[in-house]
């Protein structure tokens, strides 16, 4: 195969790729029915879970679609009916949820805060305490719209206090920022074949604890989002409900290999040095920046537009 020239993606996903996961894509036509191709999503959903440590307690299942996907899948199928999801809500994907579950008539509580606001932990407790009904909380990990890392840990720890479970969209740091889902002890967690894992876009994941597969069996909302048939769908046959695409999974394969030859930690720290060396950058032109440093991801950094007369976004692009 020949070399395709590299361009550096500074947006925040898909990310940029290496040229052995572009290679990887080109195999030979395979029905995606057969056992191999059965035999390398499995391969791949068993070291999904071992990206975040949570061999003892969760499993992954696949869905051919974008991160939203996931989120539908995880929303839909694990909120009862009659019951409520909270939504801490600080930016872009927060809100996505909201309209999403609204979307499929799930009552929702909304902390909403301004984007780029750090969560109160006292005020999602009062909700939580004021709400009895509410069954799960959802919350973005890494909210894409500011860099923000928001406290997850202590958020689930809340949670489970109220009895409450907890959706975690990790799509922008699974892969990236390490993660021990076995210490949050989150119940769901969702990414994406295409942002820090370093893969092709096209197959989305859900973790989620096995200890509660049955307990979502006739939760679904959804024909095609639905956790437990496309699980168990594919325990039962090796094969996902619907078309995969094949050449999406060959790279995502290739990707999770080298993720684990980089090493957790080495993935880490090369994503926070190149985040320092745009800070250093950014802040010699006099850039400000949207966030405190002791709430930065230390993955993506939001800036705050100029209102110099001659600067053009535009212009900065090219």
């Amino acid at each position: 195969m020949k070399n395709i020239s590299r361009k550096i993606l500074l947006n925040p996903g898909p990310a940029t790729t290496t040229q052995s996961v572009k290679e990887a894509m080109v195999v030979e036509d395979i029905c995606p029915r057969e056992k191999d191709f059965g035999q390398l999503l499995d391969g791949i959903k068993d070291d999904l879970v071992k990206v975040v440590h949570g061999e003892e307690t969760h499993v992954a299942v696949m869905f051919t679609a974008s991160g939203t996907g996931g989120l539908e899948a995880a929303i839909t199928s694990a909120v009862p009916r009659g019951k409520k999801l909270l939504v801490v809500e600080n930016g872009a994907y927060g809100t996505r949820m909201v309209k999403l579950a609204e979307t499929f008539n799930i009552e929702v509580v909304r902390y909403q805060m301004e984007y780029g606001d750090y969560p109160d932990l006292e005020k999602i407790e009062t909700l939580l305490a004021n709400n009895k009904d509410i069954s799960h909380l959802a919350v973005v990990h890494h909210e894409t719209t500011t860099g923000m890392l928001n406290p997850v840990q202590e958020i689930c720890d809340l949670a489970h206090r109220y009895h409450a479970e907890v959706i975690v969209d990790c799509m922008s740091s699974y892969a990236g920022i390490p993660i021990h889902v076995k210490e949050w002890n989150a119940e769901y967690l969702i990414s994406s074949s295409n942002k820090c894992i370093q893969g092709m876009p096209g197959l989305v994941f859900v973790l989620f604890k096995k200890s509660l597969l049955e307990k979502i069996k006739d939760t679904k909302r959804s024909f095609y989002f639905d956790i437990y048939s496309q699980y168990t769908g594919f325990e039962k046959t090796g094969q996902m409900q619907f078309t995969p695409p094949v050449q999406v999974a060959y790279a995502l394969r290739q990707a999770i290999d080298e993720y684990f030859l980089e090493t957790e930690s080495g993935r880490w720290k090369r994503y926070q040095e190149n985040y320092q060396t745009l800070y250093d950058g950014l802040k010699k032109l006099s850039f400000e920046f949207l966030l405190p440093d002791h709430q930065q991801s230390k993955i993506l950094l939001a800036i705050k537009e100029p209102s110099h007369p001659k600067y053009s976004f535009e212009g900065m692009h090219d």
